[in-house]
């Protein structure tokens, strides 16, 4: 596909996006190799191992299981460690979910129809190309995080606080955009994250157009980025107080 510019036509930088799709391709392999190689059970016993595989297929239905959301977790709940197929959950879901995927079909438009950047232009190809961006930076992304998480026991996962006021979930929301539960059930900074918004960002200036292939647009990005983060814990800690309300007057 190209892309109409102001001095004539111009291909996209294919090889570094094909370089950022081998970045996601890498990191999701190594996702599915240690959720297989490190299932539940690998250290038991045959009999042992073979009943907690028959229970483990009456709880999660196979070969779906990948595509269930986790369920939301309380802070105020005794801590269960992430597993090896939770980082593989976590990130085929929170790529493939309806509102990612809406939410990147809302941004292309954004740009498509003030044409910014100007390069790919205000029609469908140009929508495309900025739909296309958008996901290959989400997958790479949740890529890195997942990968890079599970080898540091970094927990992605938002972690509610429904029975405290207010003002205390709300200070939640923003200090667990920043900070992430370790293995062992701990806080720390959210290094993962951090590697996967900043760096993901600076990465994809590899296969952008010019006029947005530069530093300061990447720290905007990753600045949105992060502004996204915290979007997205704000849904999770309030929505469903809003759903039960919402719902609880229509019965």
């Amino acid at each position: 596909m190209r892309i109409a510019t102001g001095h004539g036509e111009k291909k996209p930088r294919g090889a570094a996006r094909r370089f950022g799709i081998f970045i996601a391709i890498f990191f999701t392999t190594h996702l599915m190799a240690l959720a297989q190689s490190n299932s539940p059970g690998s250290s038991l016993g045959p009999r042992q191992a073979a009943t907690l595989r028959t229970q483990q297929k009456s709880k999660i239905p196979s070969p779906f299981w990948v595509l269930t959301p986790l369920k939301p977790e309380g802070l105020e709940v005794p801590y269960q460690p992430f597993t090896s197929r939770q980082y593989l959950r976590w990130f085929t879901t929170n790529t493939t979910d309806p509102a990612t995927l809406a939410g990147g079909i809302f941004q292309a438009a954004l740009g498509t129809v003030p044409d910014r950047p100007k390069e790919y232009g205000p029609h469908w190809a140009g929508f495309a190309d900025r739909y296309g961006i958008g996901m290959t930076r989400s997958v790479t992304g949740n890529a890195i995080q997942a990968g890079l998480g599970m080898m540091l026991r970094e927990d992605p996962r938002y972690f509610r606080a429904p029975e405290r006021p207010f003002r205390s979930r709300v200070g939640n929301v923003v200090r667990l955009a920043f900070i992430a539960r370790g293995f062992d059930g701990s806080f720390g900074p959210a290094y993962a994250r951090y590697v996967a918004i900043l760096g993901d960002n600076f990465l994809s200036n590899s296969w952008r157009v010019h006029s947005e292939a530069n530093s300061r647009d990447a720290l905007l990005r990753t600045s949105e980025g992060f502004g996204g983060v915290l979007a997205s814990n704000a849904f999770e800690e309030f929505w469903p107080d809003v759903k039960k309300r919402v719902f609880h007057r229509f019965h």
